[in-house]
């Protein structure tokens, strides 16, 4: 509820409050000061009501917000992971041809013996 709003039930309600002084004109000051109290303790009760609402509203809205800001987040681990595999994997490979490097460096340094005919 926009502040607009709340300023216009808070003025109609004063509106009311003052309608019902000036019909009850003629009753007996404590009648008046009675029915007024019980008109204003009415009101108040409205307003809190429609404040918890409204607390309570914002609350989900940031819980909401909490969750899609965890679900980024996890996201965010997944792709992580996904890059350390990455590199494992190239390592691996970068390792497996350093071997074979190493190994045909020893075959070509090695003497063969080429039977004789």
């Amino acid at each position: 509820m926009t502040i607009f709003r709340l300023m216009h039930r808070i003025m109609a309600a004063i509106t009311l409050a003052s309608c019902c002084f000036l019909v009850n004109a003629g009753e007996p000051e404590q009648t008046k000061a009675n029915s007024l109290s019980e008109q204003a303790d009415d009101i108040k009760q409205k307003v809190e009501q429609e404040q918890l609402q409204k607390a309570r509203d914002a609350a989900m809205q940031t819980q909401e917000r909490e969750k899609k800001v965890l679900k980024r987040q996890e996201s965010t681990d997944w792709q992580s992971e996904q890059k350390q595999k990455a590199q494992q994997q190239f390592n691996q490979r970068e390792s497996r041809e350093q071997k074979y490097l190493r190994e045909a460096r020893e075959a070509a340094n090695k003497e063969q013996k080429i039977p004789k005919p």
